[in-house]
């Protein structure tokens, strides 16, 4: 007997694992643990809590239409584990390999636990595109890549020669336990309320709902996604982060639903960029620590909270976050601009607009959202150089000519004309001008630092 314990793979086919236990040819208890220190403190009711929920009722959906049996259980994922351990006869736990250092905390603690238990641990990878395990060895480089641009010519090599296909292994395949010990059940059972929002979602929300968005996006967007992506007022994108973002769909199904079709190479550079944050992630110890590194002690919260409630009165930062609060969602463009206003422009520490994206993007991921901020905040590999500010008025202008965005998301603004539409208002907290100044000459400062050694 088996355990299976499923994380960022909230699907029933294409599982690296799932090919894995098939060759096994055993039952197998198929689990899903909601982590408290994963879901605490409001988490289950932000916009990315409840993009979770609805993954994870509709993964219970997809194992109970396939006559299987997934248990849900609420604890440390340490207790849980040793707990079904000491009650049914598992031989081996099988999950998929994360990289955040909670992740890696969490890993090392459950790997311990069932190796002195006397169990098999097996971590496998599956969240790339790439064999990001493999790849350091087709480089024949000493030292993992810094920058994109040539990891991304050699990860396209490396995907044209040793790209793994889809598996074509799904839950219909594997033989589930459909009752837990009591011992197990009864102490780690859900919460009433968490139980309640499994049981009351939609169960269209994952696999079936992403696989209908990539089917739509590649008919009527893809052929001109490289010149209409940055359009935040259209809506052209995928659509697809907070599925792949959660395991919903694969990388890999996004990759060969697209691979060869007009506009594909645009789409297949952006996973490429999901692939670069989580190679930083898994061999660069520093990813999550930058801020312990550099002297930031120039940066100051004093206009977070309104940078955060959307009363920057800059039209587009406003709308954007406007946007962000209220639904969860926000266009990538949109997420640089104002991840960059609020680092550079009001000289904000970049961990703040990271935590906040944490709790109100729907399709937040701890990698690729602290990706983008170390980007946008010159800090990190490969980042936007210090001097590099976007002006949020000639982005907007830029990429939404008559202010569409803006008159969407701030009605009270639309009697304005087109032109006016993304200037400043009179209120203003910062001057952009002023402001990029005061930015470039901190933040060249804080380029010229020494990196503290932890």
């Amino acid at each position: 007997m088996y355990l299976f314990i499923h994380r960022k793979d909230l699907r029933v086919a294409d599982l690296r694992a799932f090919d894995y236990l098939r060759s096994k040819d055993a039952e197998g208890i198929h689990l899903l643990i909601i982590d408290p220190a994963l879901t605490a403190q409001g988490r289950l009711t932000s916009h990315s809590g409840r993009n979770f929920v609805g993954q994870a009722a509709s993964l219970l959906h997809s194992y109970a239409k396939a006559g299987k049996e997934l248990h849900v259980l609420y604890g440390d994922p340490v207790h849980v584990t040793e707990a079904l351990l000491q009650s049914h006869p598992i031989d081996e736990v099988v999950v998929h390999a994360d990289y955040t250092p909670y992740a890696r905390s969490r890993d090392e603690r459950l790997q311990q636990t069932v190796h002195r238990l006397g169990r098999r641990w097996i971590s496998i990878a599956d969240a790339p595109l790439a064999d990001l395990e493999a790849f350091p060895a087709y480089t024949g480089r000493s030292e993992p890549y810094k920058v994109f641009t040539p990891f991304y010519r050699m990860w396209s090599s490396f995907i044209m020669q040793s790209y793994n296909p889809m598996g074509i292994t799904t839950i219909h395949d594997l033989n589930t336990v459909r009752e837990i010990s009591g011992r197990v059940a009864v102490p780690f059972a859900l919460p009433e309320q968490i139980a309640s929002a499994l049981g009351g979602t939609a169960a269209v929300e994952g696999s079936v709902k992403s696989a209908l968005l990539l089917d739509r996006f590649v008919r009527e967007h893809l052929a001109a996604y490289a010149a209409s992506r940055d359009a935040f007022a259209e809506g052209h994108t995928s659509g697809l982060s907070r599925f792949l973002n959660t395991g919903a769909i694969s990388a890999r199904q996004a990759y060969e639903a697209t691979e060869g079709l007009p506009g594909a190479e645009t789409w297949l550079r952006q996973l490429a960029w999901r692939d670069f944050y989580l190679y930083q992630a898994m061999y660069h110890e520093d990813y999550f620590r930058y801020e312990h590194l550099s002297d930031l002690s120039a940066l100051t919260d004093k206009h977070f909270g309104a940078w955060a409630s959307g009363a920057t009165g800059i039209p587009i930062i406003d709308a954007a976050m406007t946007q962000l609060n209220r639904t969860g969602e926000l266009p990538n463009r949109l997420r640089m601009v104002t991840a960059m206003f609020l680092t550079k422009n009001l000289l904000c520490p970049f961990t703040l607009g990271e935590q906040h994206f944490r709790l109100n993007l729907s399709d937040y991921d701890n990698t690729l959202n602290r990706g983008g901020w170390l980007w946008c905040s010159s800090l990190g590999y490969d980042a936007a150089p210090y001097f590099r500010i976007m002006n949020p008025a000639t982005q907007s202008q830029t990429h939404d000519p008559v202010g569409s965005y803006i008159r969407r998301w701030l009605p009270h603004l639309a009697h304005l004309s087109d032109k006016e539409i993304h200037q400043p208002l009179s209120g203003a907290i910062v001057d952009l001008k002023a402001s990029r100044a005061r930015a470039i000459d901190v933040y060249r400062s804080i380029a010229k630092q020494p990196i503290v050694q932890a």
